[in-house]
């Protein structure tokens, strides 16, 4: 059963001493892993609460939660130059794990539809997700999290395509071009860097016309700096993405990876299967058939000139 909003809020008094609770709102970015409300104080400062409602989802918590620290330290020390989340503190659970209270970043969510190519807020948003990607990959790695060589990457896409085909479940179509585009050596020459690991227009924070913050960091890794950039290749007018990519290239050292917004389609495409491949594990039918579904619109849409 989904904690209550005030229960949420009861939990944050306890983790925070001395917060005074004042309001209390269910956040939209509760889902099946975590409750999430937004508290507001008597000073009006908002906080946000995150209870995990399984083991898995508490793990990646508590490594996020050294992480946020980690990148707070990094934009002491000028290797960043947006907000994260600060975690203000914890409350253990009847169930065990902890509820996290951090205090909310700044800003707006960013509307990708508002974006308009040249200077301003788009070639910040290539600059930004260009830091994230030369942070240093210890930073990470100290914290337990998943770190990956370009080829133990590739063989990890190949493993999440042969447990999706074995599903049966896999448009054959689609199979064949993954497959090919993962053999495809070419592609997969590239040295991995830390990356979010889910952005999209959510994660980031705006705030008078600026990037203001990055959320939502439990799926940072070491690995392929295309995955942050698949939502923007699917989703994004090309001249956008031109304005995103020129500032993004400009403000990496490593420049040589000719087949960077390969690889990000590529991405865009396989996350279809992992949202599949998510409802095979928690046997949710609800969740297997929306996937079905996209992969056979996805191959509907990629192979149309040919039927």
């Amino acid at each position: 059963m989904p904690r209550s909003p005030l229960a949420l809020a009861a939990l944050a008094s306890v983790a925070v001493p001395g917060l005074d609770v004042y309001d209390v709102l269910r956040s939209p970015h509760s889902d099946s892993d975590f409750d999430v409300v937004i508290v507001r104080d008597s000073t009006g400062k908002r906080w946000v609460v995150r209870a995990p409602k399984r083991a898995t989802a508490g793990a990646a918590l508590e490594a996020e939660k050294g992480l946020l620290i980690a990148l707070a330290r990094a934009k002491d020390a000028g290797l960043i130059d947006f907000d994260v989340p600060h975690p203000a503190g914890a409350a253990p659970l009847t169930e065990g794990g902890r509820a996290v209270v951090y205090s909310e970043v700044p800003g707006a969510p960013l509307v990708l539809a508002s974006l308009q190519p040249g200077p301003g807020l788009t070639a910040a948003l290539g600059r930004t997700i260009a830091q994230i990607h030369e942070l240093p990959p210890s930073l990470v790695e100290d914290q337990g999290l998943a770190a990956y060589s370009a080829e133990s990457y590739r063989e990890r896409r190949l493993a999440e395509l042969d447990a999706g085909v074995q599903t049966g479940k896999v448009p054959p179509r689609l199979a064949d071009r993954w497959e090919r585009q993962l053999e495809n050596v070419a592609w997969w020459r590239f040295e991995t860097t830390v990356v979010h690991g889910d952005m999209g227009e959510h994660q980031f924070m705006v705030s008078d016309g600026h990037i203001s913050g990055v959320v939502d960091w439990m799926d940072a890794r070491v690995a392929d700096p295309a995955d942050d950039l698949a939502w923007l290749v699917a989703s994004a007018p090309t001249d956008v993405l031109d304005t995103i990519t020129e500032a993004y290239t400009g403000a990496r050292r490593e420049v040589r990876d000719p087949h960077l917004l390969d690889r990000a389609r590529l991405a865009s495409e396989m996350a279809l299967l992992r949202w599949l491949m998510y409802g095979v594990r928690t046997e949710n039918v609800d969740v297997v058939s929306d996937g079905v579904g996209m992969l056979y619109d996805l191959e509907a849409l990629l192979f149309e000139d040919e039927d």
